[in-house]
């Protein structure tokens, strides 16, 4: 019933709501504004007065534009650059720069180290997920380059620590990103993790293996680690959220023979300062058929100082176990408002194991009784922009570490007002949605209503479907006990290193015959007998299908994406044959390099005069005889006799294209070695890029100076990219990579699209390889391309609705994020076998219905019900002016 779903959705509020979110704890922490002041940055050396750590503050050239260590640095230097952030922080995010000082510099830091501290005394490495401690710096003395931190620390003090294998002399500019983490957890203590070996399944391992602290006797003291990293484990403990970990990477987990036979966990917890506590959050894995529950009571001991003993007095709190659903979940633990510094917690097992993944705490102030929490706190991002409003009003903001600037109760009175009658009216909000959806899927056929009501109620509603759309997920994980399994489903599509061909896969497809191959082409060529369609004869009927053979090989000699077109004569191919003019090598200057290929690289470069040199009709803007940024392929001197013949192919397809929405072949170095091509390149880089820095505009990003996008830029877009498909399936042309990385934008938001992504380093986890083959991107491919090789502009649009997916997640999150790769390939299996259980990408929250309805036409099963871009293009163009 709405009242059910009402109760529903203000649990999942008031629990979504208490805990930290990274992907969203984004914000810059003052370097480059000045909200760090000059004396809370330092440096153990500084060269000059003009160069001291006061300069490193990103996009800044005060002074002589950036801290520059004293002398060359050598390899085993360790000097460094620290800044005091004032308070404990959540840090997600660094940027750096080198020393640019308006043309006048060119040192920077090719890699650094980042150490922290939380109290200015005991300080800790930073390493990734993977144990690496460096980080990639900087190619060039202006570019700035982001790094995530995988995982992210919690600290108050930070040290860069330039990194280099050689002397040389080194600057930089550095910006930190994060959000205040208003926990206060500076410790915990608990057993370590344990192994754990069922039969039938893969080892989980549940170490807390980021752990920053001591291990010592089978415990962990005096550090945080996975408990407090944000990252919430999954309902199946064996899935993991990050790439490339082993499985149970998110649980710390603890077996309870193994602790003898006391039958609980002890943890300590120890804060910054004493508060008093309303709550403890903790977030259990609860999958009871392999011997996982939350646990069936806590009780709680207080310590309101360091050196003090505990209080004798407890809190008991025990569970409301739950054998029916098998969901992960938050338990919360009320906490009384007892004051203390220092807790100490005893789970109690409920069944062989316990697992958790995340612990939070909800408190108040000891000196003015004020909550920090409450059950409707809010998420890291609103309330650093709702602080940041505030400010801007030229209201007071109270900092945590003052117990002075604490304001009265009743200066919170007005907030949490403000914030219950937010959360009421986005919950009528949802409720009219709920109706309005289930008012149109009356309408829509049945088939049309199943998918529909399904994608868009999951991600407008979570609660609603999700254990419905858990149990699916589940089982087409094969999660579930093989005594249970579906006999006619089985994992016959994992990718093994053997895998050379289309053929080999078909193989281990018995459905997968003639007939079934024709069914699924809908259509032939005039040839009356369609069940002889064989995958390579297969052609949508606007867009004829060319055997492999005669398609150009999917990635480029330079590493990039090579369009599918008729094949090419290449052993006629002359300097006549190419209509692009011979620039002079020597005007063009190597910037940074974007990507390399098995024979060829991708550079960004600077060309001197080149607007001058192409004339009139010119595609690039006049400079004034400024130098303009162009993507530059070359063709490395080891390059074969066929990697030439293609590059020069390459050529000649890249010189038929002209479109406002299509990268531009400008020029040509082809009289003397080493072949080059020049192409566009755009200011603002790649879609992808640019959509995941923003969020969606509204007040608060207009009154913080966020960067944003509208709704209305996000739709513009989208026509662009249909319009430049569009005039790519008039040629005839397959693009095959369609994607947000391989579409370029200039500052007046127009799109060109590219081909340079999968060349790219940056987004090598967006491609699958295969022993023998070039790399795939198979997020983006339709099911027939990753069965049959078979690519169509049918599939490009397939590719063009994952496309504007990504436009409208504002490409926050990878496509099937929740799925491996192998994964992704065996959801292609259902959609050949089209029995219902194949999985859909959601509807994400902004985009309008009708949109999603066109996404998921671009993705259906039979080639022949897909839109063409011509359709497409004709669909989307009325939305941009509404």
């Amino acid at each position: 019933t709405i009242m059910h779903l009402f109760l529903l959705l203000i649990l999942q509020a008031t629990a979504a709501f208490g805990q930290i979110d990274p992907a969203h704890c984004r914000y810059a922490l003052g370097m480059e504004d000045g909200r760090i002041k000059d004396d809370d940055i330092t440096a153990s050396s500084q060269w000059y007065e003009t160069t001291g750590p006061q300069y490193a503050r990103l996009n800044r050239e005060e002074g002589d534009g950036a801290w520059c260590p004293e002398g060359q640095l050598e390899p085993s230097d360790s000097q460094y650059l620290q800044v005091d952030l004032g308070r404990l922080t959540f840090l997600t995010v660094v940027g750096t720069q080198g020393r640019y000082a308006r043309n006048s510099g060119n040192e920077f830091a090719r890699a650094y180290r980042l150490n922290y501290s939380r109290d200015g005394l005991l300080w800790k490495s930073w390493r990734n997920r993977l144990g690496n401690t460096v980080m990639e710096g900087n190619k060039n003395a202006y570019a700035s380059v982001i790094n995530d931190l995988h995982p992210p620390v919690i600290t108050r003090y930070v040290r860069l620590i330039p990194v280099t294998k050689l002397s040389t002399t080194v600057c930089m500019r550095v910006e930190l990103y994060g959000c205040p983490w208003d926990d206060g957890l500076i410790t915990y203590s608990a057993p370590e993790g344990q192994l754990m070996m069922p039969p039938g399944y893969p080892i989980a391992s549940l170490n807390d293996s980021t752990y920053d602290g001591v291990h010592e006797r089978r415990r962990l003291f005096g550090g945080l680690g996975q408990l407090t990293d944000g990252v919430i484990g999954l309902d199946d403990f064996l899935l993991t959220r990050q790439y490339h970990v082993w499985p149970g990477y998110d649980y710390l987990g603890w077996r309870n023979d193994s602790l003898g036979t006391q039958g609980y966990v002890e943890m300590e917890f120890v804060f910054d300062r004493q508060r008093n506590f309303t709550s403890m959050k903790v977030h259990s894995n609860n999958m009871f058929a392999r011997g996982v529950k939350i646990f069936s009571s806590v009780t709680c001991w207080f310590k309101p100082r360091l050196i003090a003993g505990w209080e004798a007095e407890s809190v008991v709190f025990k569970t409301v176990l739950d054998d029916r659903n098998p969901s992960a979940r938050y338990v919360t633990v009320p906490l009384n408002r007892r004051a203390a510094k220092s807790l100490r917690c005893r789970f109690y097992f409920a069944d062989v194991w316990m697992m958790f993944s995340e612990i939070s705490f909800q408190s108040g102030n000891t000196h003015t009784h004020t909550h920090t929490h409450t059950s409707f706190t809010f998420l890291p991002k609103q309330k650093n922009e709702i602080t940041s409003y505030l400010s801007l009003r030229g209201h007071h903001t109270p900092d945590p570490d003052d117990p002075a600037s604490d304001p009265p109760d009743d200066g919170n009175t007005p907030i949490l007002i403000g914030c219950l009658v937010t959360i009421i009216l986005l919950l009528v909000i949802i409720i009219f949605l709920i109706l309005w959806c289930q008012y149109v899927c009356k309408v829509l056929e049945k088939v049309r209503r199943k998918r529909v009501l399904l994608r868009f109620s999951v991600r407008v509603l979570v609660l609603v479907l999700s254990y419905r759309t858990m149990t699916t997920l589940t089982s087409f994980r094969g999660t579930q006990s093989p005594a249970n399994a579906d006999p006619h489903y089985e994992r016959v599509f994992l990718l093994d290193p053997q895998y050379q061909n289309p053929a080999v896969l078909r193989n281990k497809l018995p459905e997968l015959s003639q007939s079934a191959e024709a069914s699924a082409c809908g259509g032939g060529y005039a040839e009356p007998d369609v069940t002889q369609c064989t995958p390579h004869q297969c052609f949508h009927s606007n867009a004829p299908h060319y055997a492999e053979t005669d398609i150009v090989r999917l990635q480029g000699v330079t590493g990039s994406n090579m369009y599918a077109v008729p094949a090419l004569t290449v052993d006629s191919l002359t300097r006549k044959d190419i209509s692009a003019a011979e620039f002079p090598r020597q005007q063009l200057i190597f910037r940074e390099k974007l990507g390399e290929g098995q024979f060829g690289e991708v550079h960004l470069c600077e060309a001197e005069g080149l607007p001058e040199f192409l004339g009139e009709g010119s595609p690039l803007p006049d400079r004034d005889g400024h130098s303009v940024l162009v993507a530059v392929k070359q063709l490395r001197a080891d390059a074969t006799s066929q990697a030439r013949n293609d590059f020069l192919k390459e050529i000649k397809i890249m010189s038929r294209l002209n479109d406002p929405n299509i990268i531009r072949l400008l020029c040509v170095c082809v009289s003397s070695d080493p072949l080059c091509m020049v192409t566009e390149y755009m200011e603002n880089g790649d879609l992808n890029m640019f959509l995941s820095q923003r969020e969606i505009e509204s007040t608060l990003t207009h009154a913080n100076n966020i960067p944003s996008v509208s709704l209305s830029d996000l739709l513009h877009m989208s026509v662009q990219i249909s319009s430049g498909m569009k005039y790519l399936a008039s040629l005839n042309f397959v693009h095959r990579d369609l994607a947000t990385r391989n579409c370029l934008l200039d500052r007046r938001l127009t799109i060109k699209i590219a081909d340079f992504g999968m060349s790219r380093n940056l987004y090598s986890s967006d491609y699958y390889r295969i022993q023998g083959r070039a790399v795939l991107p198979i997020r983006w491919m339709a099911w027939e391309s990753i069965l049959l090789g078979k690519f169509t502009t049918a599939s490009d649009v397939w590719a063009f609705g994952v496309t504007l997916w990504e436009i409208f997640t504002l490409c926050k999150e990878q496509p099937y994020s929740l799925l491996s790769d192998e994964q992704v390939i065996e959801n292609t299996g259902e959609f050949f076998r089209n029995q219902g259980r194949q999985i859909f990408l959601y509807a994400p929250p902004l985009c309008p219905p009708s949109l999603f309805e066109l996404m998921m036409r671009c993705w259906s099963r039979d080639i022949p019900n897909r839109p063409s871009f011509e359709g497409l293009y004709q669909a989307l163009r009325p939305h941009v002016n509404q």
